[in-house]
């Protein structure tokens, strides 16, 4: 369990992502959002951009950012750009990397895809939603990290989920090579990985001026829920019988569902604050997770030894990988 004392904001689940920048002064921070062209990654990148920030969204379809670069095209201190990345394809995150130049004071981690229903893999073989939403976002951080450091205090956000609850980090099968395919144990897998990075990358970086935190932006109804079929969206009360969406009354606006991401990315209240988990603009509490827990973050995804035994895994793939391409 942790240790030190919890952080707490004046900042609750309603509060937006303007909100949360209200009085702040990103000019002059180039900042980083993947999947940024729509629903929550869309919304911090236009209160990144409305602070001041020059972000870059980071998207496998740029063209899909282009209402968001127009929005900014205009005279005022922020700007938005697009550029291509393909978290599922080393090789696009590679290419980000090589065209970026100068300082990252924020890397947002935030694309993401989730409840995949059948098994699929990556040019590099790897499950899909664990090659998205972790390994790709490992290779951009650690291809970043020079660009990163040169920020002098820079901040990698990693946008995780309450999915992560569930279950630990499957060391011994994390591809689903032996056990059946289960989609939300994937999803789940791959958001304490998440989770895993940011503890990761606090104990390496911190020399070097990185921070990096976790988060969970709640319910929000996004893109993101594309892979999951009526039956399922039923079960989780967000359609009718007549194929209607419901909102519950806990769903969050996109604006509301960014507020953590920018806080943990620009705010001055949590400045210094690095290797942990924020729900609802407050630090979670350390919880024992799985099936039944409901809220907090789980030990397992931030156990040291398991963030540690992740990194060297991860390591390890793009060792491989650069040895064989």
């Amino acid at each position: 369990m942790a240790t030190h004392a919890r952080v707490s904001t004046p900042f609750g689940p309603r509060t937006t992502a303007a909100e949360i920048l209200d009085g702040v002064d990103l000019t002059g921070r180039r900042m980083i959002v993947t999947g940024g062209a729509s629903g929550i990654g869309a919304a911090a990148v236009r209160a990144l951009a409305g602070a001041g920030a020059a972000v870059t969204v980071a998207a496998r379809n740029p063209a899909q950012a282009e209402p968001l670069v127009a929005e900014f095209a205009g005279p005022g201190p922020g700007s938005v750009r697009a550029a291509a990345c393909d978290l599922a394809d080393l090789t696009s995150v590679e290419a980000f990397v090589d065209a970026w130049d100068g300082p990252v004071h924020a890397l947002v981690a935030n694309a993401g895809v989730m409840a995949i229903p059948t098994r699929q893999l990556s040019a590099e073989v790897w499950e899909l939603q664990l090659a998205t939403n972790y390994l790709g976002h490992f290779a951009l951080a650690c291809g970043l990290h020079d660009s990163l450091r040169a920020a002098g205090s820079a901040r990698v956000v990693l946008v995780s989920s309450g999915a992560h609850l569930r279950e630990a980090f499957d060391f011994d099968d994390p591809q689903f090579e032996r056990q059946p395919y289960d989609r939300w144990a994937a999803y789940g897998r791959s958001k304490v990985a998440e989770v895993l990075l940011a503890v990761g990358i606090a104990r390496r970086w911190a020399a070097d001026g990185i921070t990096a935190n976790a988060l969970n932006p709640g319910f929000i109804t996004t893109n993101l829920q594309r892979h999951m079929d009526d039956e399922t969206l039923r079960a989780f009360g967000a359609m009718d019988e007549a194929g209607n969406r419901i909102e519950q009354s806990y769903y969050k606006t996109p604006a509301q569902g960014a507020a953590t991401t920018v806080l943990l990315a620009a705010s001055p209240l949590v400045e210094g604050v690095t290797g942990r988990y924020f729900d609802d603009n407050q630090e979670a509490e350390v919880v024992a997770g799985g099936p039944e827990a409901s809220g907090g973050v789980a030990a397992h995804a931030v156990d040291p030894a398991a963030a540690d035994r992740l990194w060297a895994y991860a390591t390890e793939a793009l060792t491989s990988r650069r040895k064989t391409a």
